[in-house]
């Protein structure tokens, strides 16, 4: 059903971190029991309700996982197109609702390519979305270098969704991936991008890191240490603070005080956006997390719902 609604744009709360599965996509998973259940449920209209009980004007979607890639390339640029075209009706039935970030078939470079330029100039997206690793190969890694080259040529925004990398799948007995791993491997990946030198090289890559960075501001003082090196100062040549302060991270799964103390003391308020990580979690969730947490004031709140990204977006505060 298309959204009628005639609120317009200025939105006072846009998630960042808003996952859909497009029912072509959900039929291609379950079969092999790698849709996990809340994707398998998810609905337009339950993206919607959850919106409007934790008061978010506006999302911008994305896939998560278990991602689009099995080892097919041509079934990876299939289901990408496929979710990229959902995503932009979606988009087109509910205007007002929901933009989007374009879903990639990497490591297939050639189709990543096309598809960077098929979603941003065709489907007008708002950036991309990417995964900390692919396999055992981490975003930041020079084998993706022609993809990082265009998106930063276009000065995208990447949303940054964890992985589990294969050496780390089901590695603790009982342990869901999700309880360690997924944090683990955010900071894996900001490491490698940081400390790789992909960062200084695309300078114009604007990055959203989800869960709060993972665990990267708990280990701060070791990331620090790693950029004071010599062998470092290529890479980091301002030190890794610099760099870790030029990027964008959301609240997803981290709406509280212990998470949002040390990020705060990494990244400004400034640099923190609105996250849900929908359907997993509640958008009223983090509405009510963020107001009792006691780290921001009245104005960073309304800053991190949504004046914030409207930096990066700001067809969206007219």
């Amino acid at each position: 059903m298309a959204d009628t609604s005639t609120n317009g744009h200025g939105f006072g709360r846009i998630d960042v971190h808003h996952h859909i599965a497009p029912p072509e996509y959900i039929r291609s998973l379950s079969p092999d029991a790698r849709m996990p259940p809340p994707l398998a449920g998810w609905t337009p209209e339950r993206s919607i309700e959850t919106m409007d009980e934790g008061g978010v004007d506006f999302s911008l979607t994305s896939i998560t996982l278990p991602g689009l890639w099995f080892g097919d390339v041509a079934e990876a640029r299939r289901m990408a197109r496929l979710c990229n075209d959902y995503a932009a009706q979606l988009r087109a039935d509910h205007p007002n609702r929901f933009g989007m970030f374009v879903n990639l078939p990497l490591p297939d470079i050639d189709g990543s390519l096309a598809e960077i330029e098929y979603g941003m100039d065709q489907l007008g997206a708002d950036g991309i979305v990417l995964f900390t690793s692919y396999g055992d190969v981490w975003l930041g890694d020079p084998a993706y270098d022609t993809v990082y080259a265009e998106l930063n040529r276009r000065k995208c925004i990447v949303y940054v969704h964890p992985m589990t990398p294969e050496c780390c799948e089901n590695i603790l007995p009982g342990i869901p991936d999700a309880v360690v791993e997924y944090q683990t491997d955010t900071s894996r990946a900001i490491a490698r991008v940081v400390f790789g030198g992909m960062a200084a090289k695309f300078p114009d890559i604007r990055f959203i890191w989800s869960h709060g960075g993972g665990t990267m501001p708990f280990l701060i003082h070791r990331y620090e240490k790693l950029g004071a090196l010599p062998q470092s100062a290529e890479a980091v040549p301002d030190g890794f603070m610099a760099a870790a302060r030029k990027f964008y991270y959301d609240t997803a799964q981290v709406a509280e005080q212990a998470a949002m103390l040390a990020l705060r003391a990494v990244a400004s308020s400034d640099n923190i956006v609105f996250g849900t990580d929908f359907p997993f979690l509640s958008a009223d969730h983090h509405t009510r997390g963020l107001a009792a947490c006691g780290v921001f004031n009245e104005q960073e709140l309304r800053a991190i719902d949504s004046g914030n990204i409207l930096k990066w977006l700001p067809q969206y505060a007219d």
